[in-house]
């Protein structure tokens, strides 16, 4: 599923008459990108989330026929629901018994998602996602074994400790994750809400694992300067 639904307040003003997610880097917008970067690893049956100009995604993905991927729309044009309300909008769409993976529309990255397969099956975890050890305003902490046990707001110094005792290390969240199909039953929140609210509520009752990757492109493309940067990091 890529997360495509979000007003896209940082971007103005191309947002203001556009969504962010068709945001052009290298001839290519960020739905595109995204979704070719899921066809390298043989991920083509895709979900994206509208909400902002959601007839403008749609359109753009008619005229291309989904660049090759077959595209399911969620669609949250009655109220954005954020990453965890539009990820639970979209259970019909990915219930089943295979694990699915989660990423966001303006994330530009080159994280192994094939090397986060291997490391959620060895871990037998709920939840697993990318981190990194890159400097950010908010990170996930976790233990020596990189088993999420809370979060730290880096600017306010509050924290969530889902797990306590434990020597604990921050890392920055990727955006890319996978989730075991059972993830449904076990979400407590409803209506709209975070992703990270969803990871920090399980972590106490189920391994939800940190996959650390130092090596790899990656890019919020959050703001328009962050586009000159995202040219020069994605140049393909």
């Amino acid at each position: 599923m890529i997360f495509a639904a979000g007003l896209g307040t940082r971007f103005k003003p191309w947002t203001d008459t556009n969504p962010k997610a068709l945001a052009i880097i290298n001839g290519k917008s960020l739905l595109q990108r995204n979704i070719e970067y899921l066809q390298k690893y043989d991920i083509t049956d895709v979900v994206v989330n509208v909400h902002h100009f959601a007839d403008t995604i749609l359109d753009s993905i008619l005229a291309n026929n989904g660049w090759g991927s077959n595209i399911t729309i969620s669609d949250e044009r009655n109220e954005v629901l954020e990453t965890g309300g539009g990820l639970l909008k979209a259970q019909p769409y990915l219930q089943n018994e295979a694990p699915f993976i989660t990423l966001n529309a303006d994330i530009l990255t080159d994280f192994p998602i094939d090397e986060l397969v291997q490391f959620h099956q060895e871990k037998k975890a709920l939840i697993s996602f990318g981190v990194s050890n890159r400097k950010t305003t908010r990170n996930f902490l976790f233990d020596e074994t990189n088993q999420l046990c809370g979060w730290e707001n880096n600017s306010t110094g509050e924290q969530i400790i889902s797990i306590q005792n434990r020597v604990l290390h921050p890392l920055a969240y990727s955006c890319v994750a996978i989730f075991e199909p059972t993830v449904f039953e076990k979400i407590p929140q409803r209506g709209k809400f975070s992703l990270t609210e969803t990871y920090l509520s399980l972590a106490e009752k189920n391994l939800i694992a940190g996959f650390e990757h130092n090596n790899n492109r990656w890019i919020d493309v959050g703001k328009p300067e962050s586009v000159v940067v995202a040219e020069e990091m994605f140049g393909e």
